[in-house]
């Protein structure tokens, strides 16, 4: 899905995509995959702007993004109202989960479950 794997975190992988319906698409991807292996994992996304730093990235939409990932339950692709409103009419369907306060920025954020539509 035309993703970039910047860097390993562990268990997880901090990854960039040209949009965010790329991303949500790889999602559903490894979700699945995930799956048949009997793996839950959870899956973090946000749409903003990154800064470049070497091979790395980072900056508040990185930051975000984890912070995201972590509000996400076992096997639940979670995003950012960015991330919805950026995939708004595409093959996607969201649900709320409610404004978030999400530790060390500053405002809170609606998330939002997303599933491919049926």
């Amino acid at each position: 899905h035309q993703g970039e794997l910047v860097k390993h975190t562990g268990d997880g992988a901090l990854v960039t995509f040209p949009s965010g319906s790329q991303a949500l698409a790889a999602a559903v991807e490894i979700r699945s995959v995930t799956n048949d292996l009997g793996l839950r994992g959870r899956i973090g996304i946000h749409v903003g702007e990154i800064e470049l730093r070497g091979t790395d990235i980072g900056g508040i939409a990185v930051h975000l993004a984890a912070r995201v990932m972590g509000e996400a339950g076992p096997g639940e692709i979670l995003t950012s109202s960015t991330t919805a409103q950026s995939a708004l009419g595409g093959r996607y369907q969201f649900e709320d989960r409610g404004i978030r306060t999400l530790k060390g920025i500053d405002t809170p954020w609606q998330l939002l479950a997303a599933e491919p539509r049926t």
